[in-house]
């Protein structure tokens, strides 16, 4: 169990952050940029989330939440350390199960989709582009030093399934903002 009793501790005052293993790293790396956009894609559902009502979605976007702090856990351990905290297949699946659900309802896509619409859609949409960002990181960290695969998967994973879930919410709220390529050309 975490136990927080002084948030700041003034250990990180000279550029370096504490890893799961106790070693220390700089904050300007690979692995604490790829840490600090998993935080920032978390951060980012809770705005979506904070447009929603209570029902599956909600619920289905709180988990995720919880999923990403287990991924920064993952991210946060190096190496191979017996019993660390770690992204596993099953979460990838259940993504994959939940995308497949809500994709079964939705009409083809015939365009782009503009990333807009009502509040809960557009912040779904952001949120997208933030966790494709914290991916790029994750790629980037796993270049230098390997990851966890199902961490990788799971950040591209639920890249796509914001993008569904903001189309599932605004099928029935005005449906998709498609692009219209050259339309503005005049």
């Amino acid at each position: 169990m975490v136990r927080l009793n002084k948030i700041y501790t003034r250990t990180g005052d000279g550029g370096t952050a504490g890893l799961v293993d106790g070693s220390r790293v700089s904050k300007s790396s690979l692995r604490m940029a790829a840490i600090g956009e998993v935080d920032e894609a978390n951060a980012a559902i809770g705005v979506a989330i904070s447009t929603l009502r209570e029902g599956e979605v909600r619920s289905n976007l709180l988990r995720i939440q919880n999923d990403l702090f287990d991924l920064g856990a993952d991210v946060a351990t190096p190496g191979r350390i017996e019993g660390a905290l770690r992204i596993v297949a099953s979460q990838v699946d259940r993504l994959e199960r939940e995308i497949d659900a809500m994709n079964a309802g939705l009409e083809p896509l015939t365009s782009f989709i503009l990333p807009s619409g009502p509040a809960a859609v557009s912040a779904l949409h952001l949120a997208r582009t933030v966790v494709r960002r914290a991916e790029r990181a994750a790629v980037a960290l796993n270049e230098a030093e390997p990851l966890n695969t199902s961490a990788l998967g799971y950040l591209n994973r639920l890249s796509d399934h914001l993008f569904v879930t903001a189309r599932y919410l605004a099928k029935d709220d005005g449906g998709d903002v498609l692009w219209q390529p050259g339309a503005t050309r005049g």
